[in-house]
């Protein structure tokens, strides 16, 4: 006899439908699977068999074929063990066949027939939403993350017996309790605070203005002068997660297989420091299935290098192409897939390679020679660094400044500010498909960043003494909009450009070499 179940699989971020179909006839026992199966689909034969015995249903062997449609896709993971199960147990006539094309499902099978969790389930129930399908049959494990969205039936049983037991009318399983976002967004999940950070007045005014502009930012300073500490309070500053932001992060967290269970949502801004040793695979994404890298897995929040020049130039340089785009694609022989890549770059690196020079410190001394220094700094490319929007240099701190001083500024006050700042390019860019100041093209430039005649002089100047580049340009252009955001100004003035200038051409005082 032949059933047909409907499932989903993913392709990258978007899932589209797949058709089970399960042939059972008498003849030599067989259990085949085609329609392009992976390895771990063909080892559903094995976990299919041992769940429905251990669910006390009957598997008498069979001539068993298996076809996943359409067959000319690549079929991944184990999500199509339960609905294998359920066609098998359809076609045998142990369970009715009347409400299988109700629903969706989803699952992978323990050998006792219980249902494991899955990755990749947000971005597949709304792809299906989207197509249409509104009922659906997933993992216990699953159901937090899925009680999230909107129009759809969700049913989370813990086994195959239950599923089936439903199924056919015997057992009644509640749906899915609806969550609102609202009642689990972040108010503060965070261990460190502006406040706690002594004295760097000069790198606390930078992160605010990359933060309220969403700019890059690069950090330059001896061993031990805050630099990691500081780019962990980023994250403590920047604006609430919106609905659509968390569901877009919590889907490419989702395929990759670390959402919170528990939480089911991403609620708090992402946090990436990948360790100076990792890959270029590992960074932007890839491998033979195509997998996202930190730089998708920031999205929406923050990549942080910490001692930058210590990674793989080559790694380095495929960062240039997400850092404009916003998008970074994986290109492999069967297959090319797009993942978001909407980061807030922040890197640090020390200003020689013994981390010494510059330092206040009489009894740290920089060993290393004019020579050195160089050639560290130079292992950041010019092209890479004209994408950073930011520099500061992160000086060490005195001990009556670190023992001494009053508590700094909190993070809830300086994120207040931010917060204006970005509902003021929130309403600028109303009508257009970008949200900060980083984000605008030379068209926006052109229009939100006019330049009185002492302005204009000023970048004149800059752009001669410094050699500056048009995208230099353009980036100060817009950290100089930024600032006068942050202080409510609707034109840019004299004060707001030089601030910019002077964080993107290191003057004296705010080099990196």
């Amino acid at each position: 006899m032949l059933a047909s179940i409907k499932s989903y699989a993913l392709d990258g971020l978007n899932g589209y439908p797949v058709d089970i179909e399960v042939d059972t006839q008498k003849g030599v026992a067989s259990f085949e699977i085609v329609g392009l199966p992976s390895t771990a689909v063909k080892e559903a034969r094995n976990r299919v068999r041992a769940a429905i015995r251990n669910s006390y249903f009957d598997f008498t062997p069979k001539r068993t074929t298996v076809n996943l449609a359409p067959a000319d896709m690549k079929k991944e993971g184990s999500a199509f063990d339960f609905p294998i199960a359920v066609g098998f147990l359809a076609g045998t006539e142990q369970i009715s066949a009347e409400r299988l094309n109700e629903f969706v499902m989803l699952g992978e099978l323990s050998l006792d027939g219980s249902l494991r969790r899955i990755s990749g389930v947000m971005p597949i129930l709304i792809s299906a939403l989207q197509k249409g399908y509104k009922k659906f049959i997933i993992p216990e494990g699953n159901a937090a993350e899925a009680s999230y969205i909107r129009g759809i039936e969700v049913y989370a049983p813990r086994n195959l017996a239950d599923a089936c037991a439903f199924l056919g009318g015997l057992k009644e399983i509640a749906p899915v309790k609806h969550r609102l976002y609202s009642s689990v967004a972040a108010v503060n999940k965070y261990d460190v605070d502006l406040k706690y950070v002594k004295g760097q007045t000069l790198a606390k005014r930078a992160l605010e203005i990359a933060v309220s502009g969403g700019h890059n930012l690069l950090m330059c300073g001896t061993a031990g002068a805050g630099k990691t500490l500081l780019a962990k309070c980023i994250p403590t500053i920047m604006p609430d997660m919106t609905f659509e932001e968390a569901i877009e992060t919590t889907k490419i967290h989702s395929v990759a297989g670390i959402l919170d269970p528990e939480e089911g949502m991403v609620t708090v801004r992402p946090f990436r420091s990948p360790h100076h040793t990792a890959s270029l695979m590992s960074l932007i994404g890839g491998g033979s299935k195509s997998v996202c890298g930190e730089v998708s897995l920031a999205h929406n929040g923050v990549l942080f290098l910490d001692e930058m020049p210590e990674y793989n130039k080559k790694t380095l340089e495929t960062l240039r192409q997400p850092i404009e785009d916003g998008v970074v694609t994986v290109t492999r022989v069967a297959r090319s897939i797009e993942y978001p890549a909407r980061f807030m770059l922040v890197a640090s690196m020390n200003p020689c390679p013994c981390g010494n020079y510059g330092s206040r410190d009489k009894n740290k001394q920089c060993t290393c020679t004019y020579a050195e220094r160089k050639r560290y700094a130079g292992k950041i490319s010019g092209p890479l660094l004209d994408r950073i929007d930011l520099y500061v240099t992160v000086d060490g701190v005195e001990y009556d400044e670190l023992r001494s001083a009053p508590a700094g500024e909190s993070s809830a006050d300086v994120k207040a500010r931010v917060e204006r700042a970005r509902a003021i390019q929130r309403e600028r860019f109303s009508e257009e498909k970008i949200h900060v100041n980083a984000e605008m093209n030379n068209r926006l430039i052109e229009k939100y960043c006019k330049l009185d005649v002492a302005s204009e002089k000023l970048l004149e100047q800059a752009f001669r003494r410094y050699s500056l580049s048009a995208r230099s340009v353009t980036r100060i252009l817009k950290v100089a909009r930024t600032v006068a955001d942050i202080d409510g100004r609707e034109n840019i003035t004299v004060n707001d450009l030089a601030e910019a200038i002077r964080f993107k051409t290191r003057e004296p005082g705010n080099e990196i070499d």
